[in-house]
This record gives structure tokens, sequence and C-alpha cells, in this order.
């Protein structure tokens, strides 16, 4: 992710084709959560790139960090970084939002809406993808965050049986 791809006012990040599988321009909606995090990244030097330790690469060593993570939740079931996308999509189904707009999501361009279909609809459903990037950002931040019960704990002041 470079700063230069990014317009918060807009709360879009928009992905150039040279830098995506399919080679076409992607845009993507920025929830808040998204904008929070990005907001707190710290600048490194003058560098565009917003994931970086040394200003002129991408953050790399995954495998580390996996490994890391993997140590701090003990002992996971069989896991690979890609399983994250699997994660959203899957998550994003169980909140009701279709697979065609999922496939946007994701910059798919052979997914749900198939031939015929697929050449003549270019319609490219940003504002169901911001309204499912939104409740998926909820669904993520209510496990990050969770809202505090409802139920108050009172202290008394008054000794029974004294």
């Amino acid at each position: 992710m470079r700063r230069s791809e990014l317009d918060l006012e807009k709360r879009k990040w928009t992905v150039p084709g040279e830098r995506t599988k399919n080679g076409k321009v992607h845009s993507v909606h920025l929830s808040d959560l998204a904008i929070e995090i990005i907001e707190r990244l710290p600048q490194i030097g003058d560098s565009d790139l917003l994931f970086t330790t040394n200003e002129t690469t991408p953050v790399s060593g995954f495998s580390k960090a996996k490994d890391r993570l993997d140590t701090l939740m003990g002992d996971p079931p069989e896991w690979i970084l890609h399983d994250l996308r699997r994660t959203a999509t899957s998550g994003m189904a169980r909140l009701g939002i279709a697979p065609h707009v999922v496939d946007k999501i994701l910059n798919h361009t052979a997914g749900t809406i198939r031939g015929v279909a697929a050449v003549y609809n270019r319609y490219q459903f940003e504002p169901e993808r911001k309204v499912a990037l939104e409740a998926w950002a909820r669904f993520v931040e209510s496990l990050v965050r969770p809202s505090p019960s409802n139920v108050v704990g009172l202290r008394s002041s008054i000794r029974i049986g004294s």
C-alpha cells in the first residue's frame, strides 16, 4: 500500500493495474477502522510505502511473523497467510453479502458472474462493496473491541449483619 494511492477524504484506496494480479485498477473502500490503522502508521522517512522498514521496499519476512503468531496462538491448526482472504470471503458470506460483491472486493474477474453475463455486465458494484466492507469492518471491530457488557457491578457500602 502506498500513500499516493490513498484518498482518506474519499475513504478510498486505488491500486493501480500494474500492481494487481489481473492488471486492472482496483478501488477499495476504507472503513473507519482501516483509516484509524492507516493514520497510526509511522511515516518512515520520505517513503511512499505505508508498510516498510527501510524506506525502499515493502515489509517482508511474513513467514517469521506467522511463526511468531502461531507460537502465541498455542497449537493452531495448519494455515497459510492466504487463508485470511478465505476467512474474509467466508465471513462476508456469513454476514449475507452476495458472492458477486465479494468477488469484486477481491478483484476477481472470473467469479460468480460468468459467461455472457460477465461479458455484458460491466457494473462494478461500488456502493455494494462499500456496504459490504463496512459490515465486515464492524464484525472485525466487534472481535478486537468487544462492546462492554450491560451488566454493571455495584459496590455496597452497607454491611449486612453488623
